[in-house]
């Protein structure tokens, strides 16, 4: 039985359209994506079993037809191109796919940043009030985000630290405002007509559980400054290499087969005997023995490179909790290498 492709997820169906294409397109279109991303189609691939025919093409003209409203309506706008579809596909087909389109065209503010380089962004707003970065951070991808919070000062990145996790309704007087005064120097404004609620402790969170571990205990000292019951809920929430050892056995096991070996080594390197202990438990003798020598043929490394090697280690643990294929537990220990 074919499925029904208006339940099925954007990253099921990116699974199914790369299986069909072949590895070598497949591999063209993933060099321009995401490292987040490919790790969660990535995953969804694994989970793809027994994928009909009649499943294949109905994604890959679900696809299509996308393609086409979108080129549509780069070529004469919303109506133009729903009434060519409906010309073509019938009334029905068209309105299904732009239900599922709307996003590509509805405004959002600062949408126009997802096609500035993160550096770029940087420069101009590093001057701006507090406030105004946390706001521009809010909406911003959070492997971006976390980038341009990293690349502040040290004061600053406390202080819009506690404005982003204190965040709470911005009125759109506000974000226009906001979205004028970047215009000029950068791009158009996209409006926002209601009232929207972004930044908040998740965005917080999510921001820190993609930077470096420099700048995570950064925030923190000025979290714990500013509000330590603050702290303490943006750290509960936070999952962080160490807490490796309260996944289960299968869980783990799911992570290794997708992490690196050159970053597990790496990130292993003086980690608490009980976090190294979990991961050899989960590995076949050999390849705990090939794991140890790596790690001894590293010798001394910076504490920086230990940090990013974790890092990415989380970001792959992250990838696989928001597909559904592992369970974190949040905890509020604070673990000290």
């Amino acid at each position: 039985m074919s499925l029904d492709i208006a339940t099925v997820s954007g990253t099921r169906k990116a699974a199914i359209l790369l299986v069909s294409v072949g590895q070598e397109r497949a591999a063209q279109v993933l060099r321009n994506m995401r490292e987040t991303e490919v790790t969660e189609i990535m995953a969804e691939i694994a989970r793809l079993t027994d994928i009909e025919a009649d499943d294949i093409d109905a994604v890959q003209e679900d696809f299509t037809l996308g393609a086409q409203a979108r080129k549509f309506i780069s070529q004469g706008g919303v109506e133009f191109a729903r009434a060519v579809l409906e010309a073509s596909v019938g009334e029905e087909k068209a309105s299904e796919i732009f239900d599922r389109l709307s996003y590509a065209f509805t405004s959002a503010p600062f949408e126009f940043l997802r096609n500035a380089d993160p550096r770029q962004i940087l420069s101009f707003i590093q001057d701006e009030h507090p406030q105004t970065i946390a706001l521009v951070l809010a909406y911003m991808n959070p492997d971006e985000a976390s980038m341009i919070l990293g690349g502040l000062p040290e004061e600053t990145q406390r202080d819009v630290a506690v404005r982003l996790a204190t965040m709470d309704r911005t009125s759109p007087d506000i974000i226009s405002t906001v979205e004028n005064a970047l215009e000029r120097r950068l791009s158009t404004v996209l409006q926002q007509a209601d009232m929207s609620t972004v930044g908040g402790i998740q965005s917080l969170v999510d921001l820190l559980n993609r930077s470096d571990r420099a700048t995570e205990r950064l925030i923190f000292e000025g979290l714990e400054d500013h509000n330590e019951e603050l702290a303490d809920e943006v750290r509960s929430r936070m999952f962080v290499f160490e807490d490796i050892v309260t996944l289960d056995d299968k869980s783990v096991q799911l992570i290794l087969r997708q992490v690196d070996s050159k970053d597990l080594a790496m990130a292993l390197k003086g980690v608490r005997p009980e976090v190294r202990r979990k991961i050899m438990d989960n590995m076949s003798s050999r390849a705990g023995e090939n794991l140890m020598e790596e790690i001894e043929m590293l010798g001394a490394v910076r504490l920086k490179a230990v940090e990013e090697a974790q890092g990415a280690v989380v970001r792959v643990i992250r990838a696989l909790e928001e597909a559904g294929q592992i369970v974190l537990t949040r905890s509020s220990d604070e673990y000290v290498d």
